[in-house]
C-alpha cells in the first residue's frame, strides 16, 4: 500500500478575535489556489487515490477537497485522529486494516511529521521529518501500517508540485 502524507496549504495565522476555535481556521485565498495548482501536479505524479482520510479541522479538510476536486482522488472522509498534536499510534489504530492500495492522509504538522518518522523507523522522534505546508510524502507499506514497516517513496515540496502543476495547466 502507499500512503500519502498532506500537509494542509497555507492557512491564515492563528487569531483568536477571528477564529476562537482554531479548527475553524480557513485558508488563506492565495494558499488555496497556489494548492490547486499543486494538486494538478501531484496527479501527475500520482493519478488516482483510492481513499482519502482528512482532519475534520477546516484547512486540512478543503485541502482534501481541492484535491477531490483537482484530481482522479475519492471525495474526503473525515479521521479525528489526524488532528493536530495527536501521536501516530493513535492514527494507526484508527486505520485499522484499511482495505486499500493507496491512501492519502491530509493533516497538520507535527502529527503528520511524527507518523512518518513512526513508520519509516519505529519513533515518532526517530526522524527529523519536515513536510512543507501543501506538501506530500509517500510511504510504501509492504503490510499492515506498523512502526518500522515504512520505506520512503518521495517527499515533494509544494514549490515542485506546483511546477509540474504548471506544466500541465489546463
Amino acid at each position: 500500500m502507499n500512503l500519502y502524507l498532506v500537509r494542509h496549504a497555507v492557512a491564515h495565522g492563528r487569531d483568536a478575535e477571528r477564529w476562537p476555535d482554531d479548527s475553524r481556521r480557513p485558508l488563506t485565498p492565495e494558499g488555496e489556489e497556489k494548492f490547486r495548482v499543486a494538486a494538478r501536479g501531484l496527479e501527475e505524479v500520482v493519478s488516482r487515490v483510492e481513499r482519502v482520510l482528512s482532519s475534520p479541522f477546516d484547512r486540512a479538510w478543503r485541502t482534501a477537497e481541492v484535491l477531490s476536486e483537482q484530481s482522479r482522488w475519492s471525495y474526503p472522509e473525515e479521521l479525528p485522529e489526524l488532528e493536530p498534536d495527536l501521536p501516530p499510534h493513535k492514527i494507526l489504530a484508527a486505520l485499522g486494516d484499511p482495505g486499500a492500495d493507496s491512501i492519502a492522509l491530509v493533516g497538520h504538522r507535527p502529527s503528520l511529521n511524527e507518523l512518518a518518522s513512526y513508520l519509516l523507523c519505529g519513533s515518532s522522534e526517530g526522524l527529523d521529518v519536515k513536510i512543507k505546508k501543501g506538501g506530500v510524502l509517500c510511504v510504501r507499506l509492504d503490510g499492515s501500517p506498523a512502526p518500522g514497516a515504512g520505506k520512503l517513496q518521495w517527499l515533494l515540496s509544494p514549490k515542485v508540485l506546483r511546477a509540474l502543476g504548471q506544466s500541465t495547466d489546463r
